[in-house]
């Protein structure tokens, strides 16, 4: 059995983004991908701009749609637009497209791949990771990238990520036809999905139906009611929408990301924005991240893999306590919410440059907490 560099669980986008930035510094890598081949993937599919940063090759061919304008609207009525500044501050992929393309560069810069690996068991032993699928197959590396996703169990294994998950409910599909969503716009609905928001976002031929909802829940999104309400004002019947629900990981609290030649990315590490759901930016920034640190510590620069996770509070978590207060304050009182957090001259502007990656939560946070809470107090004396 040979041994790798480092062994990758998972093949989407934090996944192939660290395979690439490893290989492409001649490490030994292998992403072990239990899947055969990308089927269609439902979701969003928005990501700042701003990704470019964390790639030496082009994006912008794979990018099915440039945002430059968002709308907001509460119960399909009482709507708001806001313009995003840049030439490209916002664009929607396609989830299968974005992974493949970013799996093609990995594989073109030296890495491996086995597919119907279903991992079943990891364990290290005399600091040698040895990786086990369900048909017994194994992988032995010197460190190992848990990029699997949501569900991944073995954050939990290892102690790494939040003690205690935060899970957002979602409902993610795609509809066939563009429908009266105008070009180059992005749609929030914030009225009709109890907790959350349900949104559109354009693509090239076809349209991302989507909603999701944010503070803690026990029940499922009544969603066949939702798409029910949402849907016709954009010129489509519910019955066009190819979809599924999940569960989606979000960020809740600093954590430890890392542990001896071990580490997490992406929707696995919980780094999904606890207030718009964004989890592309993320997953991407700690796919380079964790490369970079990797590559230290097998040159032998460093004898540990901590500055991962402190630059990943740094960078992302540090914005995402002040996303998990807005979000706890916003969503319990939705209706005030919307009426100063959203349709307030400055504010759609403000999301706008959020989604852009110009500005983080925590340049507003403190504001417009203490407005929402201040007027939910008066409105109740």
């Amino acid at each position: 059995m040979s041994l790798v560099d480092v062994a990758i669980i998972g093949g989407g986008a934090s996944g192939t983004t660290t395979a690439f930035h490893l290989a492409n510094k001649s490490k030994n890598v292998c992403i072990l991908e239990k899947n055969v081949s990308s089927l269609e993937k439902t979701c969003g599919g928005g990501m700042s701009a701003a990704v470019q940063n964390w790639f030496p090759f082009k994006l912008f061919p794979i990018v099915d749609e440039v945002i430059t304008n968002v709308e907001f609207s509460w119960c399909n009525a009482d709507k708001v637009v806001a313009e995003l500044s840049g030439s490209s501050p916002f664009w929607i992929v396609k989830r299968e497209k974005l992974d493949s393309f970013l799996l093609d560069q990995a594989l073109n810069s030296g890495c491996n791949l086995l597919t119907t690996f279903n991992v079943v068991d990891i364990k290290k032993q005399s600091n040698i990771w040895q990786i086990t699928a369900l048909d017994g197959r194994q992988v032995e590396a010197k460190a190992v990238v848990i990029a699997d996703g949501s569900q991944s169990p073995w954050s939990k294994t290892f102690n790494l990520g939040p003690t205690k998950q935060k899970f957002a409910s979602t409902f993610s599909g795609r509809i066939k036809r563009r429908g009266n969503l105008r070009s180059k716009t992005a749609r929030f609905e914030f009225g009709l999905v109890k907790n959350g928001f349900a949104w559109a976002f354009p693509l090239n031929n076809e349209v991302n139906i989507g909603m999701g909802t944010f503070l803690d829940n026990k029940n499922s999104i009544p969603v066949n009611e939702i798409l029910k309400s949402f849907l016709p004002d954009l010129g489509f019947d519910p019955s066009e929408v190819i979809g599924n629900e999940k569960k989606l990981r979000v960020w809740n609290g600093h954590c430890k990301l890392n542990g001896e030649g071990i580490l997490l990315v992406g929707d696995a590490a919980s780094l999904c924005d606890p207030f718009l759901a964004e989890g592309l930016r993320p997953s991407l920034m700690s796919g380079f991240e964790a490369a970079k640190s990797l590559i230290y510590w097998l040159d032998g620069e460093v004898n540990c893999l901590d500055e991962y996770t402190k630059t990943m509070q740094s960078n992302w978590g540090n914005s995402m306590a002040w996303g998990k207060r807005i979000s706890q304050v916003f969503y319990r009182f939705p209706k005030v919410g919307y009426q100063l957090g959203v349709k307030r001259p400055t504010a759609p502007k403000r999301i706008a440059q959020i989604l852009s990656g110009e500005i983080s939560y925590e340049d507003i946070a403190k504001r417009v907490i203490k407005r929402l809470l201040l007027q939910n107090q008066s409105s109740k004396s």
